[in-house]
């Protein structure tokens, strides 16, 4: 032994050497790590995350016999004697006499429950016609819209104990819809919801003697036509004043599993299901994307929550929603197992519920605290987790603190470097998110150019993993690579200052380990901002960010973690990874793939006003998604690469994949739609007419094609040859929504109308005094269904009269309007009337206005007719299109009226 100086000498520490520096650290080598296990690490996680996808949203059960399940239990195989007798009238819209024969099968199908129900078991049957009414809802999708109806019937079936008389006065509801779009057969939308009710009915009617609370199950109509149906029951039928919980059974796609993707407000419903559901499915996140807006649609459950002020549930079915409001919402499609699914965790629920004395002590319906709000996930399908938004404040400002904490000591002793490696590690975030976002939009801009179809992956999904997720990864890895190479470069001049007796070899393999390391704790930091942004605005979906940030930290923490800087860095474990990942991806790995698939579904719909966004802008959302997600959760697994030989294998299997898909669009062998994975159409015979104060202009009529599936339309018109000619010359307002881009042709569009069907829109009288009135008359004709748009920005406020019958149907009161129009969304049964008086009243500044010929009023009325033309054209149709419908799309013949009345 010998000292280090004269001036200080020092003996040496156990375990170090004669230079004072530790023998591990003099000996630190560091081997490639092997490409075969980042391979295996790959296979893994896909393999994994494919059988967590498939386990949680693809296994369903065994459908059971009539004679299985006996009288108290639900039974698939009897449920799709309905669907199938419902699918047989084909589409069934508000008016049509196919809804007429739906009605009836419902009510003499609720008929047969009532003559085989438990004897001690009350089962009143009512067929219900509701009165003219008018749903104004304050926010979503019907923001600025008043939605009147009329001639609305409904099946409406209520159980309870027949020697239990308070429990009528306490009731769940249980509501679905007979009616379809003018479009589809409606097998999944909804006649497997009604088939699902009515077995549930027939069971519950010989369980319901034990029940403290009825059941009620509504079957209504006008649910297509802007949530008509349950608004006209809930504001109407005597025995809406009774529920105190809501279900609502809905479909956004068809079959699959049916989750619940909306609750509350109050939590009891959420917990109880949980409780007792045998196959429990529901994500919060659905909620917070369906409540945000993202996802544009709306359900009777607004109604029951916004109007009735119920708390409750919200199913729905899920699975291809790109068959959605077309044609192909068929039997054939609908999954075996989809019913049993949701029959099996609804009669739980109800049987559990409706014994409950909770229920009818109002607890189900107030809520007073939003810290009460639950959160919810389930795991593979099989337990479902709940917990209040209260118990979630604690845990995440326990765990946001805490990681603050930890990062605040971490930099304060490293000192400056530390600082800076925190300051490279989040810019190797940036990175890595620039270059994946930057990839994937590139490929989205790309596509419009070299494809028929901007969604060219709408029939194969899988296509979007070749298409976005081979170039994301690739651009995450690039970016988190330049970000590594910052951080080693920085971390050798940091060791070669420290530590100079250190080898060259031995500073490098180092700086290498310490970038490493950094690159994985960048995850947490990612995680943590997250974290910290959800639980600002009080994302239910929150605890996906904790999941992400506490697994894979406390993996590391128990396995890696190190506050000395005395220790000689190690390369990440293999078990490091697998113990911290494992968590996140059972939990929410599934919800990514299935999210994904949702986004390519909508795809097919995206454009609300055909042609009035850019072509590219469906791919890019979903370049987004996969972007984001593959930066999210990647980023633990990709620092593991960069030590390894496998960076050039992964980039060039990267690249084979996103080539070979690329040759699959280009060279058209998998086509962007099929027979069953349909592009949305519409063709409507248009009728035009325009008038100043009752003066109209001779009609002009074309028809008009048009598509909500972003792209030209030039196959679909070479297919056609009927004289179309397509562009942007002959842009189409159809008061909900504008055909910017549109194919048309005037050739034979004179024929199946005649001027008697034109409605009118007549100024009776127009008193110009300092508070000026407009008295205008309505005629609709032929029409029942009918959108009517109001200029604001001059009218105040107006009143809606059934001219018929003398009935108010829109009172005097505050509106609100979206783009300077308050729209009104008419629709009615074969009964409603044709004739209304309008009232105008004008804002006070209106009169100091000179010469204005904006337009006052804008008209459509549809009917559900086929002309000559349109029947031709719709006989041409490629198999791969289908018409479009929703409570906003015309029918196959639109009259358009406007009306401009002179200062």
């Amino acid at each position: 032994m010998r000292n280090r100086s004269k001036k200080n000498p020092v003996k040496p520490k156990e375990g170090l050497g004669d230079d004072g520096v530790s023998n591990e650290v003099k000996n630190v080598v560091i081997a490639k790590r092997s490409g075969y296990v980042i391979l295996a690490l790959f296979i893994l996680a896909i393999q994994g995350l494919w059988a967590v996808h498939h386990y949680q949203f693809e296994v369903l059960p065994e459908p059971l016999s009539a004679e299985t399940v006996g009288k108290r239990g639900f039974s698939e195989v009897a449920a799709m004697k309905h669907v199938e007798e419902l699918v047989k009238l084909g589409p069934h819209s508000v008016g049509s006499d196919a809804l007429e024969l739906g009605l009836q099968y419902v009510l003499e199908a609720a008929e047969e429950i009532k003559k085989t129900a438990h004897w001690e078991v009350d089962v009143e049957v009512d067929l219900f016609h509701a009165s003219s009414g008018a749903n104004i809802l304050v926010g979503g999708l019907f923001k600025g819209r008043t939605l009147v109806y009329s001639d609305l019937k409904h099946v409406v079936l209520r159980i309870s104990p027949k020697y239990v008389s308070e429990a009528e006065d306490s009731a769940i509801l249980v509501s679905s819809h007979i009616d379809t779009v003018f479009s589809a057969e409606g097998a999944g939308d909804c006649s497997s919801c009604v088939a699902v009710m009515l077995e549930l009915a027939r069971g519950i009617s010989h369980w319901a003697h034990g029940f403290k609370n009825s059941v009620i199950f509504l079957f209504n109509t006008g649910e297509e036509e802007g949530l008509n149906g349950a608004h006209s029951f809930i504001t109407q039928h005597p025995w809406s004043s009774t529920i105190r919980m809501a279900v609502d059974l809905e479909a956004m796609g068809i079959g699959g599993p049916s989750a619940i993707f909306q609750a509350g407000p109050h939590p009891w419903a959420i917990e109880n299901f949980a409780l007792v559901a045998k196959y429990p499915s529901g994500q919060i996140l659905a909620q917070d994307l369906f409540t945000s807006g993202v996802i544009k649609s709306a359900t009777d459950f607004q109604v029951y929550k916004e109007v009735a002020g119920l708390s409750g549930l919200d199913f729905a079915y899920a699975d291809n929603t790109a068959v959605y409001h077309t044609k192909n919402d068929k039997l054939s499609l609908l999954k075996p197992g989809s019913l049993q699914h949701l029959g099996e965790n609804m009669l739980a629920f109800l049987l559990h519920t409706a014994a409950s004395s909770q229920l009818s002590s109002g607890k189900a319906m107030e809520v007073n605290d939003k810290n009460d709000a639950a959160i919810y996930f389930d795991i593979l399908g099989s337990y479902m987790v709940v917990f209040r938004q209260r118990f979630a404040n604690m845990l995440y400002n326990s765990v946001i603190m805490q990681s603050i904490m930890i990062w605040a000591t971490s930099v304060v002793m490293g000192g400056s470097p530390a600082s800076a490696t925190l300051a490279m590690s989040l810019l190797s975030l940036l990175l890595m998110w620039i270059c994946s976002l930057g990839f994937t939009i590139g490929v989205a801009f790309l596509l419009p150019l070299i494809s028929s179809s901007p969604v060219p992956f709408i029939s194969s999904p899988w296509l979007v993993g070749g298409l976005f997720a081979s170039p994301a990864f690739l651009g995450a890895l690039t970016g988190q690579h330049i970000g590594y190479i910052l951080l080693t470069k920085y971390a050798s001049r940091v060791f070669s200052k420290r530590m100079e007796n250190l080898s060259p070899i031995v500073q490098a393999n180092w700086a290498k380990l310490e970038a490493e390391r950094s690159l994985y704790k960048s995850g947490f930091l990612q995680w943590l901002i997250l974290l910290a942004a959800g639980h600002y605005f009080k994302f239910g979906s929150s605890y996906i960010a904790l999941v992400w940030l506490v697994s894979p930290a406390f993996a590391y923490g128990l396995l890696e973690a190190t506050l000395s800087s005395a220790r000689a860095p190690k390369a990440l474990k293999t078990i490091t990874l697998l113990l911290g990942l494992f968590v996140p991806f059972l939990i929410s790995g599934g919800m990514f793939i299935r999210l994904a698939g949702t986004v390519v579904g909508i795809a097919v719909r995206f454009d609300r006003n055909p042609g009035g966004t850019p072509e590219w802008l469906g791919g890019l959302i979903v370049a987004v998604y996969i972007s984001a997600v593959m930066c999210l959760t990647l980023v633990y697994l990709l620092s593991y690469i960069h030590i390894s030989g496998a960076k050039k294998l992964l980039a060039l299997a990267s690249l084979l994949v996103f080539g070979l898909s690329l040759a699959a669009v280009i060279s058209g062998i998998i086509p962007p739609f099929t027979e069953d994975i349909s592009r949305t159409v519409n063709v409507v015979h248009v009728v035009e007419v325009s008038g100043s104060n009752g003066e109209y202009t001779e009609p002009s009529s074309h028809i008009s094609l048009f598509s909500t599936t972003p792209g030209k339309l030039t196959k679909e018109i070479e297919h056609i040859d009927e004289g179309f000619v397509c562009g942007r010359e002959n842009a189409t307002d159809f008061v909900t929504f504008t055909a910017s881009y549109s194919c048309w042709t005037k050739n034979d569009s004179a024929n199946g109308w005649s001027k008697s069907d034109i409605p009118t829109l007549n100024v009776e009288s127009d008193s110009r005094t300092d508070e000026r009135l407009t008295q205008v008359t309505i005629d609709t004709r032929v029409s029942t269904r009918w959108t009517l748009a109001i200029n604001t920005n001059k009218i105040e406020d107006f009143r809606l009269k059934d001219a018929e019958n003398g009935e108010e149907l829109i009172q005097i009161g505050a509106k609100t309007s979206s783009d300077g129009w308050h729209i009104i969304q008419y629709s009615g049964g074969r009964n409603a009337p044709k004739r209304f008086d309008l009232t105008l009243y004008w804002g006070k500044n209106q009169s100091q206005v000179k010469n204005d010929h904006d337009l006052l009023l804008k008209l459509r009325t549809d009917v559900d007719r086929l002309t000559p033309k349109v029947k031709r054209v719709l006989e041409k149709l490629p198999s791969w299109c289908s018409l479009f419908g929703k409570s906003t799309s015309p029918h196959t013949l639109a009259f358009l009226s406007n009306l401009r009345v002179d200062f």
